[in-house]
């Protein structure tokens, strides 16, 4: 058995038309989710 101590995150990425310019807003068309954190990459390593 293999324990792993780190963390697992979950990125939440808006993509939008352009980058916004000082002072103002955009907003983004698409979201997406995308696993992570250290602890899920060593896992998943380990796994392999």
């Amino acid at each position: 058995m293999i324990t792993i101590v780190g963390s697992i995150n979950l990125d939440i990425v808006a993509t939008g038309p352009a980058l916004p310019r000082p002072g103002e807003t955009v907003g983004g068309a698409r979201l997406a989710r995308h696993p992570g954190g250290k602890g899920a990459n060593q896992a998943l390593a380990a796994r392999r």
